[in-house]
């Protein structure tokens, strides 16, 4: 059966530096088929579909989709809005009055939910009616997925950051605090390690929301490296939580939510000035330095993964293919085949919505401060190619002459 319609795209949650590959794989390859009579593209995703605020992108030329495509962060913009049962009885709404048939929502876990529900609605209604999550998160923490389009381009971007932090500390040493985002899942900020090439270098600490945060083992675990090396570097996750699970910014007075009344990790700094302020306050170090990553790495324009490139724009074409060749609803996964190959397979909706990928334990080393080999050969062919390195130097030293 040929199901003929219009086709809706949007994007929803964080953006990242290769979600607008998937929304023009969907586009360039819904315009292949003849029972697509338009495909819109909802501006601020689920906000967008609610007001009828559409794009025509039947009209939009190839060229400057390709442009668009190797654009980083959402073309169609974006929304923090996470739908309920009410929310997306709106949307089918819209849907019916604009006939449209096919719904592509490329995004994380909730936009996986919102897909869900809306595709249960048109069942209820009996409408012919195809649905399909497509992947995205720098978090790279949905189930199901070898990893996440977005996340291998965020990864490259903070593994990049950790070499240059690790230059700058070996030339002037300190201890260096590095906080990136990750609530719940560590895959981000365990991408710093990636910067460990000799074996002086940073980071020596990872710390990741995986396993509880002891102060009492993060003060040792500093000194210990700042006795041997002379200097620190470390990586934090945003999310670090205590033994009873509470998160570690929490020990601050001030306590900042966001628009869903979740803890406000990023964008403060306050994390790694408390982190700071605990080993100055403690060790006597002097030179201690923090940064929060925030924003940075989802946007970036310089070290985008090629990997993730052909990946992000594949599962768009892949979800198309799924929806209008096959007739068919769920989630696309990506499933790791080989030393460095993926398949792309259609999942149930309810296997993947609102659900958390964790780090697995054999990613993190026994004591919970840094990570594992395994996980870097995991890591290592997502950042694609021309992935830096950097060298230093091994001449000896030359006698000295003057007595002192």
């Amino acid at each position: 059966m040929k199901l003929e319609g219009k086709v809706v795209v949007a994007q929803g949650g964080g953006p990242t530096a290769v979600i607008n590959q998937s929304l023009v794989g969907v586009v360039l390859e819904s315009r292949k088929f003849q029972q697509i009579t338009k495909v819109y593209g909802a501006i601020n995703g689920v906000k967008g579909i609610v007001n009828e605020d559409f794009l025509d992108l039947t009209q939009e030329t190839t060229n400057n989709l390709e442009r668009v495509a190797v654009t980083p962060s959402s073309a169609l913009f974006s929304t923090r809005d996470k739908p309920d049962e009410a929310y997306c009885q709106e949307i089918f709404k819209v849907f019916k009055a604009h006939d449209v048939r096919y719904f592509f929502y490329i995004g994380g876990n909730d936009s996986a939910d919102t897909v869900r529900i809306v595709n249960q609605q048109a069942e209820r209604s009996n409408y012919e009616f195809r649905a399909i999550h497509i992947p995205k998160t720098i978090d790279n923490d949905l189930v199901l997925n070898d990893h996440t389009p977005g996340y291998p381009s965020a990864a490259k971007f903070v593994a990049q950051a950790f070499i240059g932090i690790n230059l700058d500390n070996r030339a002037l040493p300190g201890v260096h605090i590095g906080v990136v985002m990750g609530r719940n899942a560590g895959f981000l900020t365990a991408a710093a390690s990636i910067a460990q090439k000799y074996p002086d270098d940073g980071p020596h600490l990872v710390y990741l929301p995986e396993r509880a945060f002891k102060t009492d083992e993060f003060l040792a675990d500093v000194k210990s490296i700042y006795d041997k090396y002379g200097r620190c570097v470390i990586a934090v996750s945003e999310g670090i939580q205590d033994e009873s699970g509470v998160p570690i910014i929490t020990k601050l007075e001030q306590k900042e939510r966001d628009s869903h009344g979740n803890l406000q990790l990023s964008g403060t700094g306050a994390l790694g000035d408390l982190l700071a302020k605990l080993v100055k306050d403690n060790l006597g170090i002097k030179r201690v330095r923090s940064d929060t990553f925030g924003y940075l790495q989802r946007s970036f324009l310089g070290c985008v993964s090629d990997v993730d490139q052909r990946e992000a724009r594949e599962v768009g074409e892949k979800a198309a293919q799924f929806a209008i060749w096959h007739n068919i609803d769920g989630s696309i996964t990506i499933h790791r085949t080989g030393f460095y190959s993926v398949d792309y397979q259609l999942s149930r909706l309810k296997d993947v919505a609102g659900l958390t990928k964790l780090m697995p334990p054999e990613f993190i080393n026994a004591r919970g401060n840094n990570v594992t080999n395994e996980f870097k050969y995991y890591l290592t062919p997502l950042l694609g190619s021309g992935m830096p390195s950097a060298s230093m130097l091994r001449a000896p030293r030359a006698e000295k002459l003057l007595e002192k």
